[in-house]
């Protein structure tokens, strides 16, 4: 029996449920499968709108093609599990559908991967340190980087999964979001100057410096992220070293005189 075309959006319970699913989707993680029980667990809720629900044929066996090997990003997985969903939904042919999930494993973990722990986790991970180096107490450090590293990466999570169930066997047009394409080289960015600001400060703080207001420590602290900035943007022109002995020197000629 073939199913009939599933709806655009999913209803908030169903949705919700799902999402909740996800945030455990590496619960199951083993060599053998890694994350694919895992995605057959997140999937199960779709995969109730087949023919028969729970009790049909048609459910039994679109779980049992789930829970097989795969691989991702665990905070893109959405958009395989929406996507997944989606194809069941739609009575798409098996063997399209084992193919369709071999091909999304490579593409979803190396985005995510560029994505999130090549840029978003180090950028999040300057900024608390700086927090810190400005004078922020620990406590507030740490509830300074959850907020700032989860809210966008739960609406990361999110995104995928809408996405995934709305695109279903097109989810490449999700994957060429500019966020997921671009993010990575500016946040790059952001995180060389904001590190130059951070790394001088916190050291500072550290040594017994307290929230450092001298001049010296301030230009420091300001030429630094600028200097940093510069030899990113300069993409390899000039030679950073060649930039930080200019640096010492005028902050020597700056002590002499002062």
């Amino acid at each position: 029996m073939t199913a009939a075309p599933a709806p655009a959006g999913l209803p908030p319970r169903v949705l919700g449920s799902v999402f909740l699913r996800l945030l455990a989707i590496q619960g199951s993680w083993n060599y053998e499968l890694l994350v694919g029980n895992g995605v057959a667990f997140c999937v199960e809720p779709l995969l109730r709108r087949l023919p028969g629900g729970r009790d049909g044929v048609a459910y039994r066996a679109a779980l049992a093609r789930q829970a097989v090997y795969f691989n991702t990003h665990p905070y893109l997985a959405g958009l395989a599990v929406g996507a997944l969903g989606r194809a069941e939904c739609d009575g798409v042919p098996p063997a399209r559908i084992e193919r369709f999930r071999t091909a999304l494993c490579g593409p979803l973990g190396s985005v995510g991967d560029r994505l999130v722990w090549a840029a978003w986790l180090p950028a999040c991970s300057l900024v608390a340190l700086l927090l810190f180096g400005v004078g922020w107490s620990p406590r507030g450090v740490v509830l300074g980087f959850l907020v700032l590293y989860n809210v966008p990466h739960l609406a990361l999570r999110l995104w995928a999964l809408q996405a995934g169930w709305r695109h279903g066997l097109q989810v490449a047009v999700a994957l060429g979001h500019p966020v997921l394409q671009h993010a990575p080289r500016h946040l790059g960015r952001i995180a060389a100057v904001v590190g130059g600001l951070a790394l001088p400060l916190a050291v500072h703080r550290a040594l017994g410096g307290g929230i450092p207001t001298a001049p010296v420590p301030v230009a420091v602290a300001l030429a630094t992220p600028v200097l940093a900035g510069g030899l990113v943007w300069s993409q390899g022109r000039v030679a950073g070293w060649k930039a930080t002995l200019v640096l010492l020197f005028l902050l020597l000629l700056f002590a002499v005189v002062r």
